[in-house]
């Protein structure tokens, strides 16, 4: 079973706290007099990919290694230490190591000229809370930074708002306007679900390019270092009510690579509207920061899989070539549903993959993990290419992250709204395993259909039986409902669709529905 990954998404937002990390092993740039530039970078990470991978990350000290997470919550970043603090739209503060954030990573400046400088620790850049007798004389000047965040006047010129942040492994989330923290992107995923066992490449480099003073786009560079791989990586940040990140990555694999996620997305789901599998004693009718996985399909074909918590692991792939798009997406947008004023699940951001260029066959991955905590992060998605992946060869991938909210051009025909499921047999009769499945889709031109209209769904099933289908418009709600059992066969796992249609034109994007008992 895959590893559960400790969730920081509460603990980012309620953190007032800095971290970054001095630089430990600086990384010798190669011999030349251009400026500073990804192409730097790229010849950083080819270089490295040819030698056996080693640790660069100074020790951390045992006295903030053994730190409580409310001992470590007390070290706080002082803003007024910023990185081109009152200098441009733009500041950055930095992550204290400690706690579970022991990798060190270096942090540098790039400034007009193209020249690199390397931000070195400070510990007068923190203050320590409770920890009053750790002073400057009882951490070394290693001791560095963890990763760092971004502020940008977002909501008010009055305020620089958090807008991104890098921390932990190769993680890293971005915020667009009326949002909270909630999924997470990555740089890369190495052997996701696999016997082997996952590989967490970490960005243990940054290169932060200095903005000019009214300057509203951010540009970052990075190394990626792990095991079995390296990679170059440039950022181009651009905040908004939909912030959105251009990422362009050439990625250098030192070994021969099981599976490899390109784009990869991390999120929780505890459990939604659909109460058919897993129970949590819970006041709280909704608990997740996505509710389904969003893609378009080379062939311009929408597809909508909800999310679930399973009692065991499950791995599905969509199969594709040159996809358009995917996401995980937090579809529900009504508080009412999740009734938790402190975490408003209903701000959490829907993050959407848009690749550049052609990245021929393969599939988006969707990885379901068991969780009991919505601490965990236990779903997972990404694109896994069908070509191996070998040694010393170069992958290049570039593709637009989008953080919104709410967009009508994802998808742009109708969606589904709500995904429910229970026993087909009423009374106390014998169901065979047949399940009653409902499913609501609202919005593009299903709002301005009549009830009369001869709206119709096309349902299939990859095994199993499907029977009593009915296509109606709820009045209280606007939403057109198809209902309809399935019948499975025996115990085998079965792929259902539905969509619906007039006069044989699609309305909608299509559900799809991993069953299995």
């Amino acid at each position: 079973m895959l590893p559960l990954r400790a969730r920081t998404v509460a603990f980012i937002a309620a953190l007032v706290i800095s971290s970054a990390q001095a630089r430990s092993e600086p990384v010798a740039a190669p011999p030349h007099i251009e400026p500073f530039s990804f192409a730097t970078v790229e010849h950083m990470a080819q270089q490295r990919s040819m030698q056996p991978y080693r640790d660069r990350s100074a020790p951390l000290p045992q006295r903030l290694a053994k730190l409580s997470y409310d001992a470590f919550r007390d070290i706080r970043f002082k803003p007024a230490a910023a990185l081109w603090h009152d200098q441009a739209l733009f500041e950055v503060q930095f992550f204290h190591r400690g706690f579970s954030f022991a990798r060190q990573v270096n942090i540098n400046e790039v400034n007009a000229a193209g020249t690199s400088r390397p931000i070195v620790y400070n510990p007068a850049f923190f203050t320590f809370g409770k920890l009053t007798a750790m002073t400057a004389k009882e951490l070394p000047a290693r001791t560095g930074f963890a990763g760092f965040r971004v502020h940008y006047p977002l909501h008010t010129p009055l305020y620089k708002d958090e807008l991104a942040v890098f921390l932990g492994a190769s993680y890293f989330k971005v915020l667009g306007r009326r949002q909270g923290y909630g999924l997470s992107a990555r740089g890369l995923a190495v052997n996701t679900a696999t016997v082997g066992g996952e590989e967490f490449p970490s960005f243990t480099d940054f290169w932060l390019v200095r903005p000019l003073a009214q300057q509203r786009s951010l540009t970052i560079y990075a190394l990626l270092d792990s095991e079995s791989v390296t990679g170059a990586y440039r950022f181009d940040i651009h905040p908004g009510s939909m912030t959105q990140v251009e990422i362009t990555s050439e990625i250098y694999p030192r070994n021969d690579i099981e599976k490899i996620g390109i784009a990869p997305l991390t999120s929780m789901f505890l459990f939604g509207e659909d109460h058919s599998g897993r129970h949590f004693d819970d006041f709280r009718p909704e608990v997740h920061d996505s509710d389904g996985l969003m893609a378009e399909t080379g062939k311009a074909e929408w597809l909508w899989r909800p999310l679930s918590n399973p009692r065991e692991l499950r791995v599905s792939r969509l199969i594709d070539h040159n996809p358009r798009g995917f996401g995980l997406i937090q579809r529900d947008r009504n508080f009412d549903h999740y009734q938790d004023a402190e975490s408003r699940f209903q701000a959490r951001p829907s993050y959407w993959i848009e690749p550049h260029g052609d990245w021929g066959d393969g599939g988006v991955e969707l990885v379901e993990i068991p969780s009991d905590e919505e601490t965990n992060d236990n779903i997972v998605a990404y694109w896994v290419p069908n070509a191996p992946v070998k040694a010393h060869q170069v992958l290049k991938y570039s593709y637009l992250l989008s953080a919104y909210s709410e967009s009508p051009l994802w998808p742009p025909a109708g969606k589904v709204i709500a995904t429910r499921t229970g026993s087909a047999t009423l009374g106390a009769g014998t169901s065979h395993g047949r399940r009653r499945f409902v499913i609501d889709f609202a919005g593009g031109p299903l709002g301005d259909l009549n009830p009369s209209q001869s709206v119709t769904a096309q349902v299939t099933a990859s095994h199993g039986q499907i029977d009593n289908v009915t296509v109606e418009r709820i009045l209280e709600t606007g939403a057109w409902r198809v209902a309809f059992r399935y019948t499975p066969d025996g115990n085998r796992p079965a792929d259902l669709h539905c969509f619906l249609m007039l006069y044989g034109e699609s309305l909608s994007e299509t559900w799809t529905y991993l069953w299995n008992l």
